[in-house]
């Protein structure tokens, strides 16, 4: 008998079309009814109310009721790291799905990966605060360095609190655009958090995409001297 984790049930979960783009949906960070998931996958209620069952049973899922309806979201941060991962694979591989129309390139600049910034602007973040000593990179792991503390404060993030979460604090987070890190962790999520807070930015409506407004792209440039 063959021992260890059993990834071909993960692995199965996912690769059904109608599963991945629904979770591919929840990516977003935002949780979808049943409904909206239905019309992401293409397919009937009844059909998508099957797949989300298996999604909760599989752990890759949370649902949440309020009242008459319920709402799902990923069951975490390693799901999501998982599933940008596989999107980076893919690309990497050429698999790539064409949908045309001007959301490729806002998804291509900026875009939520699960709850923190990815896209050309993700990555702009991350590849500055190594380069100016914020962030240390060591093979896959990445570590804030006192001066990046120094920095992140000044920011208006609230370390103090992230450092009391169970959340890692940073990872490095393969962007499947480019196939190059950006920033992830509780950190990533509060860096983009802060950025919405001040303005710079808003999620698109129905999209992943994250909206620089013009003011918000050249405090984002002066920020990370892009």
């Amino acid at each position: 008998m063959k021992e260890g984790p059993d990834i071909s049930r993960i692995a199965a979960l996912i690769g059904d079309p109608a599963r991945a783009n629904m979770l591919a949906a929840l990516m977003s960070g935002k949780a979808l009814t049943a409904t909206e998931l239905a019309a992401e996958a293409g397919v009937s209620a009844q059909t998508a109310s099957s797949h989300l069952a298996q999604l909760e049973r599989g752990g890759l899922t949370h649902v949440r009721r309020s009242g008459r309806h319920k709402y799902i979201s990923l069951a975490g941060p390693e799901v999501g790291a998982v599933l940008e991962a596989l999107m980076g694979l893919a690309a990497g591989q050429g698999h790539l799905r064409t949908r045309t129309g001007p959301r490729d390139a806002a998804l291509r600049e900026a875009r939520v990966c699960y709850n923190h910034l990815a896209g050309a602007r993700g990555i702009a973040m991350f590849d500055a605060m190594v380069a100016r000593g914020d962030l240390r990179l060591d093979r896959d792991a990445v570590d804030l360095t006192e001066r990046g503390r120094s920095f992140v404060a000044e920011f208006g993030v609230d370390l103090e609190g992230l450092s009391k979460g169970r959340a890692v604090l940073c990872r490095p987070c393969l962007d499947w655009s480019a196939r190059r890190s950006h920033l992830a962790g509780s950190l990533g999520r509060a860096m983009l958090a802060r950025m919405e807070a001040l303005g710079w930015a808003r999620r698109a409506r129905g999209s992943r995409a994250v909206l620089f407004t013009p003011e918000g792209a050249r405090a984002f440039e002066a920020a990370f001297r892009i």
